[in-house]
Formats: C-alpha cells, sequence, structure tokens
C-alpha cells in the first residue's frame, strides 16, 4: 500500500534543502576567511615576538660592548688590546649563533 505525500510538504521540503544546499559555499567561504584572519593574526604576533627577542639580543650586545670599554684601562697595552679583539670576536660568535638559532626557530634561513 502506497503512502502518498501531500505536495505541499514535498515542496517545503524540497525547498528547505535547496536553501541548504544553496548556503553551504557562503558558510565555507566564511570560514575559510575566518581561518585566514586568525592565522594572520598569530603570524604577526610572532613577528612582533621575533623583534623583540631581537631587540634584547641588541642591548645585551651593546651593552657587554661598553662594559668592555668602561672596564679596560685608558693606558692599555697590546696585549690588553688584543684581550678585548678576542672578547668582541666572542661576543660576535655568541650572537651569531644566537642569531643563526631565532632564525631556525622563526622558520627563516
Amino acid at each position: 500500500m502506497a503512502d502518498t505525500v501531500a505536495p505541499m510538504i514535498t515542496d517545503s521540503v524540497t525547498q528547505v534543502n535547496t536553501k541548504i544546499l544553496g548556503d553551504a559555499p557562503a558558510q565555507a567561504m566564511a570560514t575559510l576567511y575566518q581561518t585566514a584572519a586568525a592565522t594572520s593574526g598569530i603570524a604577526l604576533q610572532n613577528a612582533v615576538h621575533a623583534q623583540n627577542n631581537q631587540y634584547a639580543l641588541n642591548n645585551a650586545a651593546t651593552t657587554e660592548g661598553v662594559n668592555l670599554l668602561y672596564t679596560s684601562p685608558t693606558a692599555a697595552a697590546a696585549a690588553a688590546s688584543t684581550k678585548i679583539d678576542a672578547g668582541f670576536e666572542g661576543i660576535m660568535a655568541r650572537l651569531d649563533g644566537l642569531i643563526l638559532n631565532a632564525r631556525t626557530i622563526g622558520g627563516r634561513q
């Protein structure tokens, strides 16, 4: 025995299904745009954090350099000058290592 459905009910269900299927692409694009915006925000936060770290490294290098200048005697002999140069080279080597690590962590090489 066949059950018949009123044409108005069939039409109503068809209209709802058509609306849902028609809205799906717009909903998908909205989700995509929201995700892209959130990702861009996080990337900018990471860039600011990396810039702050670089600023701290620059301050440390400047402070260490000035400290070396203030702690060395004014009438230093050639041995003291060599010691300062060696200290500066050590600082630069450490900074190079820190910058390389920061770039590796940040994804740039």
